[in-house]
């Protein structure tokens, strides 16, 4: 008796530390960053840091390439317009790409725009001369007039873009300097404000669109060093993205227009997330990338064919 309660504890035990569901598709050596989701195509368009090409991949596995060009070194954060006809795609050479060169390390920082029935580009802007010094696009998100916004981790700034593609400043604010990688994920909120995380420092900052000199921090019980994407779900509700090691997703949940906010809940450690970059929404299902970056970092000479997008099943913190 004592033996089969043992066999049917470590079964229980088995089933409770298996991940959450996965959509494996082979894209050898893309380590794919940003994911955004088409619901009309029902595809997952993804970057590749590694490779600088542009894909989508089936709710069944298939990965097939929407758009390659040999300038390209690295591609990141990637989001659809709210048109549902474009994409944007941030392009830079920030660190892991294997086309790498003096002229394009740290310096490269452009905003692709593909049509996604064609699979055509239709804009390729540079940002590369409006801040000074090193450079690396990373994320982007659209306000209700169509403006794009895109951070830029390096120079520790955010631009804007203008629906006639007119690329300018938009914030430098103090608050998302930091020691490494700076701002990264951000979204924008209808209360007329742009979210965004400082991947070093961990903080959330909030930048007001009329007066993007008035930023501040919302002041949360927690920090998230190695924070990337983020989605907002509704308005007092914030999915963030951690890799650095913790490897986890996190809701968020403010009652007083983001001055504050809570952890109110968390993925389990035993999703086994594999370094966790960006996420998307399909349907009501929250599904991250799995960037794999830790490979690339440790100097994997066999970079991996295969790689994953992952649900994001949320448990409630218990305090």
């Amino acid at each position: 008796m004592k033996k089969y309660m043992f066999i049917v504890f470590l079964s229980i035990t088995v089933m409770a530390q298996e991940p959450t569901k996965r959509i494996e598709f082979e894209a050898p050596g893309s380590y794919p960053e940003g994911i955004a989701f088409d619901t009309a195509a029902k595809v997952f368009y993804i970057s590749s840091a590694r490779l600088g090409t542009v894909g989508k991949v089936t709710k069944d596995g298939k990965y097939t390439e929407l758009y390659a060009d040999k300038s390209l070194k690295s591609t990141y954060g990637v989001k659809l317009h709210p048109d549902g006809k474009r994409l944007f795609v941030c392009a830079g050479d920030a660190n892991y790409s294997k086309f790498s060169t003096p002229d394009t390390k740290k310096k490269m920082a452009r905003l692709l725009i593909i049509d996604i029935k064609s699979g055509k580009k239709l804009s390729d802007i540079d940002l590369s001369q409006l801040v000074p010094g090193e450079h690396f696009p990373n994320d982007i998100a659209f306000d209700d007039k169509g403006n794009a916004y895109i951070t830029d981790s390096y120079a520790y700034a955010i631009y804007k873009i203008d629906s006639k593609g007119n690329a300018a400043i938009f914030s430098q604010s103090e608050l998302l300097k930091s020691a490494g990688v700076g701002p990264n994920g951000l979204v924008y909120h209808p209360s007329g404000y742009i979210m965004v995380a400082n991947n070093g420092s961990g903080a959330l900052v909030k930048i007001d669109l009329k007066n993007p000199a008035t930023a501040s921090k919302v002041k949360i019980d927690q920090f998230f060093p190695g924070a990337d994407g983020l989605l907002l779900n509704v308005n007092n509700t914030l999915t963030l993205v951690q890799n650095g090691g913790v490897n986890k997703v996190f809701r968020i949940k403010s009652d007083n227009n983001w001055a504050t906010a809570q952890v109110v809940a968390s993925t389990s450690t035993e999703d086994r997330f594999a370094y966790p970059s960006t996420a998307t929404m399909a349907g009501n299902d929250t599904w991250v990338m799995n960037a794999n970056f830790s490979e690339i970092a440790e100097g994997n000479n066999v970079p991996s064919k295969k790689f994953s997008i992952q649900q994001a099943v949320f448990k409630p913190l218990v305090k």
